[in-house]
């Protein structure tokens, strides 16, 4: 008997140039194919983030808890093929820092890294990691 697979989904802003790179980034680093993506733009991000938290800039749903900011961020990391999960022991930092750093790059992050005019469309290569609009 199999053990069941794991549902990693990661709701992202899809103008967003620094995010946008963090999706091609969590791609290339998660060769099994266990993530799936969806900007918060898209129908069906609306859907599931009303069904669990507002929105931010990058949230985790895992196995349908839905997890926010920094430790969205170091869960994602943690099941990324090595190097990678070492990061994930940074969750030690109390979350009101962490989150502060977070934030702060979130605050920024058009400024520093652009924006765009619309979502991302993803390749056709890579259309099955999309959820469907």
């Amino acid at each position: 008997m199999t053990a069941p697979r794991r549902e990693l989904i990661v709701l992202f802003d899809g103008e967003c140039n620094l995010c946008n790179r963090s999706v091609q980034f969590i791609i290339r680093r998660d060769r099994r194919g266990r993530f799936k993506f969806a900007p918060l733009q898209w129908a069906i991000a609306k859907q599931l983030t009303e069904r669990t938290e507002s929105a931010g800039s990058m949230l985790l749903i895992e196995n349908g808890k839905t997890h926010r900011e920094s430790t969205a961020a170091l869960r994602i990391c943690k099941n990324l093929r090595f190097p990678w999960p070492i990061l994930s022991a940074l969750i030690v930092i109390p979350r009101p820092i962490r989150d502060f750093a977070y934030r702060w790059i979130a605050r920024n992050r058009y400024r520093w890294f652009g924006k765009r005019e619309a979502c991302m469309v993803p390749t056709e290569e890579l259309s099955a990691r999309f959820l469907s609009e």
